[in-house]
Formats: C-alpha cells, structure tokens, sequence
C-alpha cells in the first residue's frame, strides 16, 4: 500500500477541507440572504462540524500515511520529489490544514493559538516555495519551460491560500508578501502553459483531471485579493471573470477528459476542488453586487461542487481498490523524472 501511495492522494483532504471552507461562507451572514443563506442556516450547526471534523480526520489520516511513506519508502519519496509533477503536490497537505484553519468552528482569527498554526503550516509552504521557484529559473533541466503542467499551479495556490489565511488573522504586510510571490509567478506560469495549451502530453491521460487547476488559481486569487483589500474590488472581479471563461473553455472540451473518465482513480478527486474554489469567489462576488443573477451563478456552482465531491465520496466507498491501481501514471516508480 505504501509502495502505491502518493501526495497526490490528498486530492480528497482539499476537496473535503474545501468543502467544509465552502459552507463555513455561505452560513455566515454576511452571505447574500437572498441566496443560499436560509437553506444552510436550517441546517443543523452539528452537520458543519462533522463535515470539518470528515475532513481533518481524513487529512490526519493521509499526514499519517504519508509519513509512513517516508520512513518505509524514503526511495520513492525523492523519486516523487524530482517528478515534475509529483512534487507539485507536496503543497497539497499544507494548503488542506490551512483550508481546515480558515473553516475551523471553534478558533477565531483573532486568538494566539490560530497565530501559532498559521505558521507551523505556512512555513513548510515557504521552504517548498525556496525549492521549487529556484530550481525553476536556476537549473536547466528543471525551468519553467521544461517541467511546467497544470499542477504546476499548486505551487501558486498554496502562496495565495497562505496569504488568505495570512489576512483573516489580521497580518496585512505578511498577506500582500505572500500574494505578490503568488501572483508573479502565476503570471508566468499562465502565459508558459498557455503557450503549450494543445502540448497536453506532460500529462497522462488519466491525470487530465488536473486541468481544472486551470481556473483554482484565479479564483483563489480573486479571494486572497478580497481578503487583503476587504472588499471585491475591481481586480477581483477581473481574477474571477477569468475563472469563468477558463472554466467554460475546459467544460466546452469534454474529448480532453473523456480517457481519464473510463475508469474511476483518485486523479478524479481534482474535480472538486477547483470547482469549490470557484464556488467561494461567486459567493463574494454575489455578496458585492447583490444581483439576482449573481446569487443564481453562486447558488449553481455551490450545488455543483457540493453533487461532484459527494459523487466523488459515493465512488470512493463502492470503488476503493480503485484508488490503488497498479497503473497509476502518477506512482513515482513508473513516471521518469524530468
């Protein structure tokens, strides 16, 4: 099992971590009342906790695994490290615990202890960030040009989730630090794998999933923006305008993902994720302009990810030795480093 096992198992702790962010917002009340907010708030509040508490048991589980992973197969884990795109998803359990910080019910932004794990998550996002962003512009064999994918924006996510995380607790200089080493690099990112759009054989077919990445990174983008600036501005307006076309271009090419849906992986789990995220920035651009079609959009992306991840969970339970093929494109033994 550990042999098989990898990051990019924690797909599932973003998608249940945002999910349980995703509710946390539409149940505050500051949310357009017009839309989502009676429905959820006739929920019970013991049904958010136990979606928060799904989701840490499950990234607890997977940190756990993982770990175990390197101290049985440290091998495969440097193997994992040097593939360009397993190491992307070394992000992905950092960004899931700071995913859960942000949803958490029983600690306010305000108290030392957020503070303390704000950091504890966040600087292994920086180290990472050293690693990563160097060897992009510093080694040849591993530029920008030669190993970018679109989980290459993993890497920006977790700068622009930290720089979130970073303005909730009230560190303005901390949140527009880590938003500008996001946003630079995501810019070159976009305009690099824009460019090689049609070149989508960095990735086998069955990890096309990841392409919805595409549209995650502005619409995390537009969020951390709001978060700084309090308010939806201009600008992220504009990162959320983007999000929609690149989410319309992907779901307009349903061939690109037709392989990876022959049969259920865990590479499925990257739908959701991405479409939470862009169910979060409706939900703020709902809150600004407060327009009745503004609060149908949120309502219709925060009904589609909710159906995608409990899909996705539906499978997952009736399917599980799926999840642990022995062709997985993504095991680190079968994928040569770049």
């Amino acid at each position: 099992m550990l042999t098989r096992f990898h990051a990019g198992y924690f797909r599932i702790s973003l998608a249940l971590s945002g999910q349980a962010l995703l509710w946390r917002t539409l149940s505050d009340r500051s949310t357009d009342p017009s839309a989502l907010h009676p429905l959820v708030q006739s929920l019970p509040s013991a049904a958010f906790v136990l979606l928060w508490s799904l989701a840490l048991l499950t990234l607890f589980a997977l940190c756990v695994l993982y770990v175990a992973r390197c101290v049985v197969r440290l091998p495969a884990v440097r193997a994992e490290f040097r593939h360009h795109v397993g190491m992307n998803y070394l992000f992905a359990p950092w960004i899931s615990w700071l995913l859960l910080l942000q949803a958490t019910p029983f600690l306010p932004p305000e108290a030392p202890s957020y503070h303390m794990l704000w950091w504890a998550f966040s600087l292994p996002i920086l180290v990472l960030d050293v690693k990563v962003y160097g060897q992009w512009f510093t080694r040849g064999r591993k530029f920008l040009s030669m190993v970018a994918n679109p989980a290459s924006h993993m890497t920006v996510i977790a700068n622009l989730m930290t720089a979130r995380a970073a303005a909730k607790m009230g560190w303005h200089e901390g949140a527009v630090a880590m938003f500008a080493v996001g946003a630079a690099h995501y810019l070159v990112l976009f305009v690099t794998l824009y460019q090689r759009f049609l070149g989508s054989d960095s990735l086998p077919a069955m990890l096309r999933p990841v392409f919805f990445l595409f549209f995650a990174a502005p619409s995390m983008a537009s969020l951390a923006w709001c978060s700084i600036s309090m308010s939806f501005d201009t600008g992220c307006k504009m990162l959320f305008f983007l999000s929609m076309f690149l989410f319309a271009s992907l779901v307009s090419r349903p061939t690109l993902f037709k392989r990876a849906m022959r049969r259920f992986s865990v590479a499925w789990w990257a739908y959701s994720f991405p479409l939470t995220l862009l169910a979060l920035a409706s939900a703020e651009y709902a809150q600004e302009v407060r327009e009745p079609a503004a609060s149908v959009l949120m309502l219709a992306l925060a009904v589609l990810s909710v159906l995608v991840t409990l899909a996705l969970m539906v499978f997952t339970a009736l399917r599980p030795n799926d999840l642990l093929p022995h062709d997985d494109p993504f095991f680190a033994g079968t994928l040569p480093a770049r």
